[in-house]
């Protein structure tokens, strides 16, 4: 993600601290500056989850909500925890926090590099488990809903309605559609949806695999309106939404999923290439359901039209 050295207006200021090196970016401000702002974060998270982790526990489990999956074979339920923060994070002085900027990755399938669905006919919808247009097919999985809350920052944080969101993701296999061999005649768990009066989009999916080298995420655009989503030169946030180990693990057990188990194991938040920087303290999203009925995958995600989106591009 990327961050500006003088976010709160004040030069050579950052979180409302005085920057050791003010002519640098906040990434180069030494370890000593890193580890402090890392542990303020961290505080700031766990006060705000206390008061859903005191209500959650009065449901008799151990500060998360349940999940229950039976394995292959097997009858018996395994309850675990597969709920986890992904309310609004919010700054050192108690503002908003804009959702961190993030590449948009090798297979974006907006134009810019290579196959772009958002000019096709069709791609509006809520359902992005079938492939449209001139291609056919389903993606198969555990069935998943994503749920994405904009707001508008430079609105006074008022629900951002009419905004575009384009999510795309992996299938249960680790491939993307329209990029990966074998699934390069699909256009499937792509979409865009136009936010309500709320602010808020759902998209019908399955849960994506965690394939290897990276943490089992969902990638999304966001748009002002409908009109500007020909165009990913529009895009006014690009990021991802981390999923939960908890959830994974139930998932990653059932069938089809077999590969994840080992790559996720492989794996950590706070190693990941794009939210290891923070663990993914803004992008981790809140979890609920089970393999049977399907996982609701939920995140509050703040956009700041007054500042230069820096996300989108492909890593290099």
């Amino acid at each position: 993600m990327s961050l500006s050295a003088h976010d709160d207006g004040r030069p050579g200021t950052y979180e409302g601290r005085a920057l050791p090196r003010p002519d640098e970016d906040v990434f180069d401000q030494g370890l000593a500056f890193d580890l402090e702002t890392m542990n303020r974060r961290r505080l700031l998270r766990m006060a705000g989850l206390g008061v859903s982790v005191a209500a959650l526990a009065a449901c008799g489990d151990s500060g998360s909500g349940s999940a229950s999956t039976s394995a292959s074979g097997r009858s018996a339920s395994t309850s675990a925890s597969a709920t986890t923060s992904a309310s609004v994070a919010t700054s050192a002085a108690g503002d908003v926090t804009e959702i961190p900027d993030e590449t948009a990755g090798p297979y974006p399938g907006d134009g810019s590099n290579g196959p772009d669905v958002l000019t096709q006919d069709g791609v509006i919808r809520q359902d992005i488990t079938s492939s449209f247009g001139d291609y056919s097919g389903t993606a198969e999985g555990v069935p998943a809903t994503i749920e994405l809350t904009i707001t508008d920052m430079a609105n006074g944080d008022k629900a951002f309605a009419g905004a575009a969101v384009y999510v795309w993701h992996c299938d249960r296999s680790g491939n993307y559609s329209l990029y990966s061999e074998g699934v390069t005649e699909q256009n499937y768990l792509r979409g865009v949806q136009i936010a309500d009066e709320s602010g808020k989009v759902t998209f019908t999916s399955i849960f994506p695999a965690c394939y290897s080298g990276r943490w089992p995420h969902i990638h999304f655009e966001v748009y002002p309106d409908q009109a500007s989503i020909t165009d990913s030169a529009n895009a006014i946030a690009t990021s991802q939404i981390a999923i939960s180990k908890d959830a994974c693990d139930l998932v990653y057990a059932t069938s089809g999923y077999e590969a994840s188990v080992t790559n996720l194991a492989q794996l950590s938040l706070a190693t990941d290439n794009v939210f290891g920087d923070d663990s993914g303290v803004h992008q981790l999203a809140t979890m609920s359901g089970d393999v049977t009925k399907g996982f609701t995958i939920a995140l509050a995600a703040p956009v700041d039209t007054a500042t230069a989106p820096t996300g989108g591009a492909a890593p290099k």
